[in-house]
């Protein structure tokens, strides 16, 4: 039976707009972070994930009363089809913009999933992880990814997939700063890699020491299936800024941004990365820096070249915020919010030249409610915005038109 878009998952959301922002200054001292934390695991879910298969078919995975439930709909999202549920044991998922659960279709059909759970200590986690190999009728028992089980941060993961069927997942984590206490600053990026389709992983790996411990990892495939790792690093004392790099074995993380913001705190901003069929790199970022504020876009030509001078968009007066990026269909495309007093606003830009210059920026949707940060996906021929708000529920919007 076919259900309405809104009625499927997210009809009974009903969280404001600053539940996305619990955690923003956690490395403060807060006294009732307990409390906090256990208020957040129970607001309700306001970020799904999505993703169109080969058939143009579109896959919804988002959170309700403790489960991820996985929907099929076969006319662009105005009906879905009666959601499955991944987990048979209802759970505290983590379901806010800067960690949603994640889905990836692999070539081969197979649908794979990922999110965090949540655990009843302040800030802690782990990375489960689930597919289905029967076009999303049942999925497997989720795994916990993370081979550390120690009652710390495991979060904030990202999910890839790639031609050959590997698949690889990337989050923050908090096992080594634990051991070392007050010496170790923020977290660490650590990785896991499954050559059989997600049947077994092999054992963590780390990437990286002292990242941000609450900002979005994110992550793309590269044109040779190595997946590229994108994320918010601390440089030097507490400088957060940018850094990625390539799943190959051998590569060293790259520095990407030197905008010298300095704080002690985590801005729960994480960055964004796609890559274009070209091999440039796309990367779009948020920043507070005294001397550089605001939204960036960066391109890269991959190994041996040079990243390009920052190019700052959005409206500094409106608080831009959690920039997307997507490379598709020959056009780079960057959605974020803003807030104009009353609403918060989706804007949007595109560049068919990868960056050298951009499109007039043009409004996509706004509401009054609480709602999820901004998320761009494509089919075969169209780039969409897909935004969960708490008065209008899931929108699929084409992102075309004139700019106004």
């Amino acid at each position: 039976m076919k259900r309405s878009l809104i009625a499927t998952l997210l009809l009974a959301v009903a969280v404001t707009a600053a539940a996305h922002e619990d955690h923003a200054s956690h490395g403060a001292a807060k006294p009732d972070a307990g409390k906090m934390w256990q208020d957040a695991l129970k607001k309700p879910a306001l970020s799904p994930s999505a993703a169109f298969d080969a058939d143009g078919a579109l896959w919804l995975a988002a959170v309700k009363d403790g489960f991820l439930l996985v929907s099929r709909s076969d006319d662009k999202g105005k009906t879905f089809g009666a959601p499955v549920k991944v987990n048979r044991v209802a759970e505290h998922i983590a379901a806010d913009g800067e960690n949603r659960p994640k889905i990836v279709l692999g070539k081969n059909g197979n649908i794979y999933v990922s999110y965090t759970t949540s655990l009843d200590k302040p800030y802690t986690g782990n990375v489960r992880f689930a597919r289905s190999l029967d076009g999303g009728k049942q999925f497997s028992e989720p795994v916990t990814v993370n081979d550390n089980l120690d009652v710390v941060t495991h979060r904030f993961e990202a999910l890839g997939v790639n031609d050959k069927g590997q698949v690889y997942l990337a989050w923050l984590d908090k096992r080594d700063a634990t051991k070392q206490g007050s010496t170790y600053n923020g977290a660490a990026l650590y990785a896991a890699v499954s050559d059989d389709g997600g049947a077994t992983f092999r054992p963590n790996f780390k990437l990286a020491d002292n990242t941000c411990e609450c900002c979005r990892v994110a992550m793309d495939m590269d044109r040779d299936g190595v997946p590229v790792v994108f994320w918010r690093h601390i440089f030097g004392k507490n400088v957060r800024d940018h850094a990625l790099v390539r799943l190959d074995g051998k590569s060293e993380p790259v520095r990407v941004s030197y905008d010298g913001w300095e704080t002690d705190s985590c801005p729960h901003h994480g960055p964004s990365i796609s890559i274009g069929t070209d091999g440039v790199y796309h990367l779009v970022w948020f920043d507070n820096a005294p001397a550089r504020r605001g939204l960036f876009h960066a391109s890269w030509g991959g190994q041996g070249g040079s990243f390009s001078s920052p190019f700052a968009f959005g409206d500094l007066g409106a608080q831009p915020a959690h920039p997307y990026v997507l490379a598709a269909h020959g056009r780079v495309t960057i959605a974020w919010k803003e807030f104009d007093g009353e609403r918060s606003v989706i804007h949007a830009i595109d560049s068919a030249d990868d960056g050298a210059t951009w499109s007039a920026r043009r409004k996509l949707a706004a509401s009054a409610g609480g709602s999820d940060h901004p998320l761009l996906i494509a089919d075969k021929t169209q780039t969409y915005l897909l935004w969960n708000t708490v008065r209008e529920g899931l929108q699929l919007i084409p992102v075309a038109g004139e700019a106004h």
